[in-house]
């Protein structure tokens, strides 16, 4: 949903799910660790305890949804 006029607003459900860094990289947790964690590994379960940095194909969307988010 593009915004055209009026004050830009922040996407709490994209602040909540989304940091931004220092020098405006942008931070994502990774899927996979809720639930049926008995059959994967700890090695697995460490890692997807891990922040990554969100793909390029999606930081356009995600900065449009947090405009005060460093550019």
């Amino acid at each position: 949903m593009a915004r055209t006029s009026g004050k830009a607003k922040t996407r709490k459900a994209v602040a909540k799910r989304f940091k931004v860094t220092g020098s405006g990289k942008i931070l994502r947790r990774k899927q996979g660790k809720r639930h049926i964690l008995t059959k994967k590994s700890r090695k697995r379960k460490r890692s997807l305890g891990k922040a990554v940095l969100a793909d390029e194909t999606n930081l356009k969307a995600i900065r449009e949804n947090l405009p005060f988010g460093k550019r």
